[in-house]
């Protein structure tokens, strides 16, 4: 027998439907959103307005869970990792990010969170370690805002910047993300702005189209890492499916109409794609999407052949780019010493578990 659904699965219309249907107000609804999510109580009994009826059909039909936290990695520099272990034993990584300093110099409050939207990733980038295993399955929109939940009992405050940029790839998991998305939103839910979420791709046309229709102001990065489909072909499969010539074309469909950025992630690799002539490619890209570009070292996944280019020659890429009026920022990893890069985590208990080597 299946279990029951999480109540924290619920999206305000949901839950609005589900009670309607058993004869219950709007008004009902929103207490039970208000116990959930401001009072973040963990039983049915706890929700002592409600009317004894009315928590016994919520009992009947919804349950309370929060994914097991197997492991917590501090790094040097803040960053916590952690990995979570799904009800099907599945293994989820997840980082928590504090920001130390915010830009006016000040104490920041800011604790983002990258999630992650599926267990391991079927798109198969060379230089990640999310692939390695292949894909298992997506999240459920429970298991997504498990992690949330997770991360604040861990951070002991609360999570107030998302960036699904774990593992997986978020836009071929669109219905339950979206889901995910209304309950982080919304004034009954997380109440998170939506231009404090950011939804990273590797190119998922599909997946883009879908969210160019979608009504928020979610903020949108694009894993890029290679601005010609000679490198996109050798370091990311998905570019072979839908290449530059439908990304492109569908990132400015997105970008029509909202007063936004797009980001062009770009993660640089020694002698794949850091030469001149890369960031040359690179520039004509963003300028054309009227994009900021965000550089980002590699961090070393053991059992891959990639390396991270030496600080002078990032540094020259970094150059060029600003030289053409770009806006560019360079962001090492943080967690670097704990492996904070998507997958790593599991990949190592998948590996302690099964024996299983990287090729």
């Amino acid at each position: 027998m299946s279990p029951l659904p999480l109540i924290t699965a619920q999206t305000e219309e949901k839950l609005l439907a589900f009670l309607t249907e058993h004869g219950h107000t709007k008004f009902r609804a929103q207490q039970v959103l208000d116990w959930v999510w401001r009072k973040r109580v963990t039983t049915f009994d706890a929700m002592s307005n409600l009317p004894p009826a009315l928590k016994n059909l919520l009992a009947e039909h919804f349950r309370f869970h929060t994914p097991e936290i197997v492991e917590i990695h501090g790094s040097a520099d803040t960053t916590r990792k952690f990995l979570t272990k799904m009800e099907d034993g599945s293994l989820v990584e997840s980082v928590i990010i504090p920001a130390a300093v915010a830009e006016n110099g000040e104490k920041s409050e800011r604790v983002t969170l990258c999630v992650s939207s599926q267990v391991g990733c079927a798109f198969g980038c060379k230089f990640c370690a999310s692939g390695l295993l292949g894909l298992k399955r997506h999240l459920t929109t429970g298991e997504i805002i498990g992690q949330i939940l997770s991360a604040e009992t861990i951070a002991g405050k609360r999570v107030n910047n998302i960036v699904f940029m774990g593992m997986g790839e978020p836009l071929s998991n669109f219905d339950n993300v979206a889901d995910a998305l209304e309950i982080i939103t919304s004034h009954r839910g997380l109440e998170i702005g939506a231009r404090h979420i950011t939804i990273s791709t590797s190119g998922f046309v599909p997946g883009l189209k879908k969210l160019a229709a979608y009504p928020r102001q979610i903020r949108l990065a694009v894993s890029l890492h290679g601005a010609t489909d000679e490198v996109r072909d050798q370091i990311m499969p998905v570019n072979k499916k839908w290449p530059l010539s439908q990304l492109i074309p569908a990132l400015e469909e997105w970008s029509r109409g909202r007063n936004q950025m797009p980001t062009l992630e770009y993660i640089l690799i020694r002698d794949i794609n850091d030469s001149p002539k890369d960031a040359s490619h690179l520039v004509r890209i963003a300028k054309r999407l009227h994009a900021k570009v965000n550089l980002i070292p590699y961090n070393t996944v053991e059992g891959l052949p990639w390396k991270r280019p030496s600080e002078e020659r990032c540094r020259s890429f970094r150059d060029a780019v600003h030289k053409a009026r770009i806006p560019v920022t360079m962001r090492y990893e943080k967690g670097h010493d704990i492996n904070a890069a998507c997958g790593q985590l599991r990949l190592r208990k998948e590996q302690e578990k099964n024996g299983w080597t990287p090729r």
